[in-house]
């Protein structure tokens, strides 16, 4: 079992202090116990005993300390995943009732605020908002100005904003790709995703701007690696290799220059090539040593690399991308992560041009957790592939007459139908139809 419990030794029935945030009554009397937690259901008041890593891992002041601040918690959530916690037998049962729906919240898709025709305009002038700002920031490396990495919060929060309206909006965006401009997009693609990501996990919402922010400056090193490296068309050799590696370590010594950055975003920086076997880079680091938000961005990561085109070669389906991750679940990428991060992403992404069994051609529009193979969609054309008034079709919850079901994905352009101009029609209002 992941969560054991079990009773201090000798059992004690001794008052205890009342925390700050008042979870113990101390004219009760009392039996201290401890349990297992993940770091999402701490509360204050919790004396954090054990961590899944060692002490010196994690940028805490003290080992073993009682939770009573939310910059104590900010750690715990983004270094670990669980805690040796010890304190009032009914504090610590309230917080096991919990673990059930804890486990089972990337059961259900990611809320929605509004429809995706409403947040398509907004996602689109974030989108391009922070990849000026990525542009921005390229510049400043190449010439070797100062940078003002505090600049990147305020545009990661509007990302947010737009993803926790409707994160298949910024989805639509991230699928919209130049090959000739792959570091700074994979940049803001996996920023993109990591947001929509911590949230599909339930990580609270002031978490994340933080890993927005590790998603959208975790590959800055690269800037700092030689075109002819970076952009080599053919296979590198191990030298240039080598030296490829360094990405991670170029990065965490420019994000180190800025002192108000959060230490976790350098951390992300240096350690998301790092793997579970011990095989990766630049530390061969094991298993325990790489924190939470690491092993979220590496996903993320390798991902967006993999489905997108470079100047080398072409990216692959997505649904290939997430054969890979399944197939190296816990050799490379944390097994319980990939599994969460195929759920949130589905079988086909939203964004995903298909044709059904019916003939018709659509776009997915968002996708179910529980049901990979029947998302929700826009039909634009019929089964003669002319173009229809666009409607919405949910798979999961077909009407009597309606039993669609998806044949396969096609690619963007095909009968004339691209996710880029369907964007700039709804952001604009006005349709145009494939010749």
């Amino acid at each position: 079992m992941w969560f054991r419990r079990k009773t201090s030794k000798p059992p004690s029935r001794k008052p205890i202090a009342r925390s700050q945030a008042g979870l113990y009554d101390p004219d009760a009397q009392t039996r201290v116990d401890r349990v297992r937690l993940p770091v999402d259901l701490l509360t204050y008041g919790m004396r954090i005993v054990k961590l899944d890593r060692p002490w010196t891992e994690v940028p805490v002041l003290f080992q073993g300390f009682t939770l009573d601040n939310d910059h104590q918690a900010r750690i715990l959530r983004q270094y670990c995943e669980w805690a040796l916690v010890e304190g009032d037998e009914h504090v610590l049962a309230e917080a096991l009732a919990r673990v059930t729906s804890h486990k089972q919240r990337t059961a259900n898709p990611l809320p929605e605020t509004r429809s995706l025709a409403e947040e398509i305009p907004r996602a689109n002038r974030v989108w391009g908002k922070t990849q000026a700002f990525v542009e921005q920031i390229t510049l400043a490396i190449e010439q070797g100005n100062d940078l003002n990495l505090q600049d990147a919060r305020p545009v990661i929060r509007e990302c947010v904003e737009s993803v926790k309206a409707n994160a298949s909006a910024m989805f639509w965006m991230s699928r919209i790709k130049s090959r000739d401009a792959y570091t700074a997009e994979h940049c803001l693609r996996v920023a993109i995703f990591t947001v929509a990501f911590a949230r599909f996990l339930g990580l609270p919402e002031e978490d994340l701007e933080t890993a927005g922010m590790c998603g959208l400056l975790h590959d800055l090193g690269k800037l700092k690696v030689p075109d002819e490296i970076l952009n080599k068309p053919g296979a590198l050799s191990p030298a240039e290799y080598a030296i490829m590696q360094q990405h991670t370590t170029f990065g965490y010594e420019l994000l180190k220059s800025d002192p108000n950055l959060d230490p976790i975003i350098g951390d992300v920086t240096r350690h998301h090539h790092e793997r579970l076997d011990g095989r990766g880079y630049p530390q061969q680091l094991e298993e325990w040593q790489i924190s939470r938000f690491a092993r979220l961005v590496s996903i993320v990561d390798a991902f967006d690399a993999m489905t997108s085109d470079r100047c080398y070669r072409d990216g692959i389906p997505a649904s290939d991308a997430i054969r890979v991750l399944y197939r190296n679940r816990g050799r490379q990428f944390d097994a319980d992560m990939v599994e969460a991060f195929i759920r949130m992403v589905g079988i086909y992404p939203p964004g995903t041009l298909v044709e059904l069994n019916s003939g018709e051609v659509a776009l997915i529009v968002a996708v179910h957790p529980g049901k990979k193979l029947k998302p929700r969609i826009e039909i634009l054309m019929d089964a003669n592939k002319k173009p229809v008034t666009p409607r919405i079709v949910d798979l999961a919850n077909p009407t009597a007459d309606e039993q669609l079901a998806i044949n396969h994905p096609l690619p963007d352009g095909a009968f004339g139908i691209s996710l880029e101009n369907r964007v700039q029609q709804l952001v604009t209002g006005h349709r145009v139809y494939p010749s």
